[in-house]
């Protein structure tokens, strides 16, 4: 054994840093190292997250996505304490890896309180972006970099990601290493399913092509720009969308489907377990976000075979090839997504050899490696700091 690792995260909802951070703390060698999860109270995967076998996890009822000092103070004290007294059960030395904005401020702060001897940040994306008043934002950068003062390592998901924390001043190009997000790439990429049963269990009109977004319904993921892109799909062709996840903008996504009409053709799924299949069974994905880190969906899709029709916001682009394994376009540029969608339901010729294309491409996002290259990080961060 070399080390305990702590990973925290604010919350489990069914998205791609989550998941990744219950695989690998599920996963981690137990030779090697002894994990434990920090995290808040609330999500579809707290299940999965208590069902861990030889995991130790530890739920915040205060860790919340939202700012309030209150409850973060709450959270930190809470957090330190649980950190000290993991790090005094024995000798061995103390990791803690942060995901997500709050875990990835409070979290830091309170293992450097309670003496852990490595800091580690994944960067999903970052917490800031152009879409926020300018004084909030500068003053979340100004918390992220004296935060940084205190992160031993930085591990975004995408070059995009390391390239805006360098140019920021948030970490120095040396102390960051990207990772990318993990998928299981063998399930995606030899899913068998009954496209025609799938889409009648799913309740869609048999003979229609199946456009489908997988997302959480919050602002980042811009849900309203994907219902105005199936408007005009539809005003064109017949076609079935599908909205796959959940979250704030739930009703506002439903009052825009009634408002455009076309509720027999949109179907808002909620969250799912079976996307594998749901993919499995569609013709395009698409992405509508204004920022990412790099969502997993997107390799998720390319695995599947299906072409990716998404912004070309952060980590994206490094991996849709525009015109080879779909499309990108700019955010909020709901016409040119949605002419890019209609183009690839009119040519399923065209869609089936992009999707070839894209499984070709997904190698770099498989799971294993990812684990495989966090456990190399934190061994050569353990030999670097003293305890090799």
């Amino acid at each position: 054994m070399r080390a305990k690792v702590v990973h925290i995260i604010t919350k489990l909802e069914l998205g791609g840093a989550q998941q990744n951070t219950l695989y690998t703390v599920s996963h981690l060698d137990r030779e090697l190292f002894r994990p434990y999860l920090i995290t808040g109270t609330e999500g579809p995967l707290v299940p999965e997250a208590k069902g861990m076998r030889g995991v130790k996890v530890y739920f915040i009822p205060e860790l919340i996505r939202e700012i309030n000092p209150l409850k973060d103070l709450r959270a930190l004290l809470k957090i330190r304490k649980i950190l000290k007294g993991i790090k005094a059960s024995d000798e061995l030395p103390l990791i803690v890896h942060t995901h997500s904005s709050k875990a990835g401020v409070v979290g830091r702060w309170a293992g450097y309180l309670a003496g852990a001897e490595i800091i580690i940040h994944s960067i999903h994306g970052f917490g800031f972006n152009d879409y926020q008043p300018l004084p909030f934002r500068r003053f979340l950068i100004a918390l992220e970099k004296l935060t940084g003062r205190i992160t031993h390592h930085f591990v975004p998901v995408s070059w995009a990601n390391l390239e805006k924390g360098v140019s920021l001043g948030i970490f120095p190009r040396g102390r960051a290493t990207m990772i990318r997000s993990g998928i299981d790439l063998e399930l995606f990429s030899s899913c068998k399913v009954d496209r025609k049963a799938k889409r009648r269990e799913l309740g869609l009109e048999e003979g229609l092509p199946v456009v489908v977004m997988i997302a959480c319904l919050k602002p980042q993921k811009a849900p309203l720009d994907f219902v105005e892109v199936a408007r005009r799909v539809l005003s064109r062709k017949e076609a079935n969308f599908l909205l796959v996840g959940d979250g704030v903008l739930r009703p506002k996504v439903l009052e825009a489907v009634k408002r455009a009409g076309i509720s027999a053709r949109f179907h808002l799924l909620g969250w799912r377990w079976d996307v594998a299949e749901i993919l499995a069974s569609s013709d395009v994905l698409v992405l509508t976000s204004l920022w990412e880190g790099l969502p997993r969906v997107i390799p998720q899709a390319m695995a599947s075979g299906v072409p990716v029709v998404a912004t070309a916001v952060d980590g994206t682009p490094e991996a849709v090839v525009h015109g080879v394994s779909g499309f990108l376009t700019r955010p909020h540029e709901v016409e040119e997504m949605a002419s890019r969608v209609l183009y690839l339901l009119e040519n399923p010729q065209v869609a089936k050899r992009m999707g070839r294309e894209a499984q070709g491409m997904v190698e770099e996002f498989d799971e294993g490696e990812m684990l495989r290259r966090q456990q190399e990080l934190y061994l050569r961060l353990l030999k670097e700091a003293g305890h090799g």
